[in-house]
């Protein structure tokens, strides 16, 4: 049971109750990674698996059953916008990494976050293959569950740009990125699948900074994510610096995604928004 004082709001049911769904969604979708897994396509190329839709029952199911006043956004459900009217959302990626998932490397996770009144105040990440759990929530940190222990993360304290770790995307590498990275000076670089997994990289100080500066991140790619990092003390933002907003009608984070360790955070984005303008991208238009 979670012992803690929960300073702003009193989330102790939810991360209980997310940590635990988050589990048993991690048994199915370990079901079919070390079977076999049909592969479709929703569009272009996106894949979805049967990991993603039985995880995807799953996760919805219990929401509804534990939490049914609350708002539902999940990636593999169909929307219908009835959680616009709702205070409190529960927005869910039960396989964020498909592509990762296909290619057996591990690299994917299952993403439960909570957003009330368009804010990120919950995020629970789960890596089925490594057993990992991340927890994060405002007013009660940010934990790493790993064999039984549970291990307080907070974020680096590296303040000089060109000593920073970027992590970047396995399966959708930009120039842009390439672009930010040699005018910051930055070196060294991870590079890893699911965005729950990268943001992990950076509570765990495994890394300090993540960019991608494109339309294809989703609200639920991105709220149990940025719960954790705000809750491990780092920052998302867009690619201008704006705030992201949860629970909208477009989903779509068209302005990209900035998260670092919140040291260097605005000077990093003086320079992705300059990059991204100097491409023919604005703030206004998005990335199209």
């Amino acid at each position: 049971m979670v012992e803690r004082r929960i300073d702003i709001l009193d989330l102790t049911k939810e991360i209980e109750f997310a940590a635990r769904v988050a589990r048993e969604a991690a048994t199915i979708v370990n079901t079919f990674y070390v079977g076999s897994s049909e592969v479709r396509y929703k569009m272009h190329d996106e894949p979805v698996t049967e990991a993603d839709r039985s995880a995807n029952q799953h996760i919805v199911t219990r929401i509804q059953a534990q939490f049914p006043e609350d708002g539902i956004l999940s990636e593999e459900s169909k929307d219908d916008l009835a959680r616009l009217n709702r205070q409190r959302v529960w927005i869910v990626d039960p396989l964020d990494g498909t592509k990762e998932f296909i290619a057996r490397n591990g690299e994917f996770s299952i993403m439960i976050g909570l957003a009330v009144a368009g804010a990120p105040v919950m995020g629970v990440i789960m890596q089925p293959t490594s057993n990992l759990l991340y927890i994060g929530a405002a007013g009660y940190g940010a934990y790493l569950h790993e064999d039984g222990e549970e291990i307080p993360l907070s974020v680096s304290t590296c303040s000089e740009l060109a000593q920073m770790i970027m992590v970047s995307s396995r399966s959708h590498r930009q120039q842009i990125v390439d672009r930010v990275r040699a005018t910051l000076r930055i070196t060294r670089e991870r590079v890893s699948g699911s965005v729950g997994l990268k943001v992990g990289l950076i509570a765990r100080r495994l890394s300090d900074v993540y960019i991608h500066p494109s339309p294809g991140c989703k609200e639920w790619d991105l709220c149990a994510a940025q719960a954790l990092l705000e809750a491990a003390g780092g920052r998302m933002t867009d690619c201008w610096g704006n705030p992201l907003r949860y629970n909208r009608a477009d989903v779509r984070a068209h302005n990209g995604v900035v998260a670092t360790n919140g040291l260097r955070h605005d000077e990093i984005i003086e320079v992705v928004a300059r990059i991204c303008e100097e491409a023919g991208y604005n703030q206004d238009d998005g990335f199209w």
